[in-house]
């Protein structure tokens, strides 16, 4: 089990700094991924953990130890690249049992820990193949495999899934999740794929040019982003976000989007909550996921009558784009609920679904109702 830290990480190519002051705590046996969009630094902090690339400032430890000035093979860390890197003229064998020959290792033992990582990863009747007659997602099990037979301390991949197709990248999600907790190796992955984050992590630390936006469980990040950008990257569809004014009404108060006449009603509790946020009634944004958004199909008390334009079938449910003022919100509704575009439906947001920010730093208000 192993346990690294990273304190103060800077990182320079050239005048660009593409890591800003990262201090992240990844404990033993976790699966932490680094998610965000390309150039943020994430694939940058993996290689820095590897030792495949230096830092300009900083601690990296393993284990309580500084490892910066430690070389990569000396660090005891696997690392998983996106392309294969399989040796073509090798056996699925010969190329799991490489990093053990590399070892000196005896034959026995070779034989039963190549044996022993085939079983758990199902490549076993693979073993005698070339990788010229293997299909990606097999391919990608070998490369594993090759990182896991040494039993290193941690295991680092780089988006190891993204050059296979979609049904390819779900199957070997299942199959890196399943690994994980059987063998219950400290992980870092790096993806740029919300998705793959959600379903592999135990913690997900998000990253924005350089510098680290949250550190939190899927379901954190999801229901608390921390800012607009983490609200808006993870989630499919995004978070729908609207610039807002708040005022008095009747018993409570109304949410009024740009260009529109009628406000979305809340309770009376949000003023006090805004002010003791100190957030003034301009500047501020409304966060809203389409699941928090009600649709009707007849009028009711606290809804607001808008026109659906565009409707996305998904199957399962459609994603409904609803006019309100000047703006659009992306309602979620059961399949084949609102019969068409341009036809008149009613609307009200959750407020306890609803997120505040502030619209210039961008920050979440925290404040929740």
């Amino acid at each position: 089990m192993t346990q690294i830290e990273l304190r103060g990480v800077q990182k320079f190519f050239g005048e660009v700094q593409v890591i800003k002051d990262l201090n992240l705590d990844i404990e033993s046996g976790e699966f932490i991924v680094l998610l965000g969009q390309s150039g943020c630094g994430k694939t940058t902090t993996l290689r820095a953990i590897a030792g495949l690339e230096t830092i300009d400032e900083g601690d990296i430890l393993i284990d309580g130890k500084v490892v910066q000035d430690v070389k990569a093979a000396h660090r005891d860390i696997a690392f998983v690249f996106q392309s294969f890197s399989l040796y073509p003229h090798m056996t699925v064998f010969e190329n799991i049992a490489f990093p053990l020959r590399a070892m000196g290792h005896g034959r026995t033992e070779i034989e039963s820990e190549v044996q022993s990582v085939a079983k758990v990863l199902r490549i076993t009747d693979l073993l005698s193949k070339r990788p010229s007659a293997l299909s990606g997602g097999d391919m990608q099990r070998v490369a594993i495999g090759r990182a896991l037979v040494r039993r290193p301390k941690a295991i680092l991949m780089d988006e190891p899934i993204g050059a296979l197709d979609a049904k390819l990248r779900e199957e070997m999600r299942a199959e890196i999740k399943r690994l994980h907790l059987e063998q219950g190796s400290t992980t870092v992955y790096v993806t740029h794929d919300q998705i793959e984050a959600m379903a592999l992590a135990d913690r997900i630390v998000i990253m924005h040019e350089g510098i680290l936006q949250q550190v939190g469980s899927p379901q954190e990040v999801y229901s608390n982003p921390a800012n607009l950008f983490v609200a808006q990257f993870v989630g499919s569809p995004v978070m729908n976000v609207t610039d807002i004014r708040v005022a008095d009404a009747d018993g409570g108060a109304e949410v009024v989007p740009p260009g529109s006449q009628k406000g979305f009603a809340f309770p009376d509790a949000l003023l006090s909550h805004l002010q003791s946020a100190r957030a003034g009634a301009d500047g501020l944004k409304l966060g809203i996921r389409p699941e928090g958004i009600d649709v009707s199909l007849e009028p009711r008390d606290g809804y607001l009558p808008l026109e659906a334009h565009l409707i996305e079938p998904l199957g399962s449910h459609d994603i409904v784009d609803l006019q309100v003022g000047d703006d659009y919100l992306r309602a979620r509704t059961r399949s084949g609920f609102v019969g068409g575009p341009g036809r008149q439906v009613f609307a009200r947001i959750d407020p306890a679904q609803a997120h505040f920010f502030d619209a210039v730093s961008g920050n979440s208000l925290g404040v929740r109702l």
